[in-house]
């Protein structure tokens, strides 16, 4: 429970950096989601970094990293953690799922939505 809590912290100050971050963007081509660019972009590399940094450190407290990671970073954005899994598959030698996972990804999240929004609009 109290690992939830952390999470449940972490995620709620996530969102706010998100809503600011991709607020304070400003959106020269509008048929491009810049903000929503620049939060996943920056949300991956601070998520790598984090793990990167979390590998060789003095341990953290395991309830404070996960509120970091999973909800800080989660909260900000998701990409990052599919981003990071992706690298993962890759590292350690499954480049067929490491594709399969990006091409899985992007066709079923866009289809999903497309699917979400034709019966939110047939509601």
């Amino acid at each position: 429970m109290r690992t939830a809590l952390w999470v449940g912290v972490g995620g709620f100050l996530g969102a706010i950096a998100r809503y600011l971050v991709a607020g304070l963007i400003s959106y020269p081509d509008e048929a491009f989601p810049w903000g929503t660019f620049v939060v996943n972009i920056t949300g991956s590399f601070l998520l790598g970094l984090l793990v990167g940094f979390f590998a060789h450190s003095p341990p953290l407290h395991p309830d404070l990293r996960v509120g970091i990671t999973v909800g800080f970073i989660g909260a900000y954005t998701t990409f990052s953690t599919f981003a990071l899994e992706t690298i993962d598959l890759g590292g350690v030698g499954s480049f067929g799922l490491a594709i399969m996972n990006v091409l899985a990804s992007v066709v079923a999240g866009l289809a999903a939505v497309w699917l979400g929004q034709s019966l939110g609009r047939s509601l």
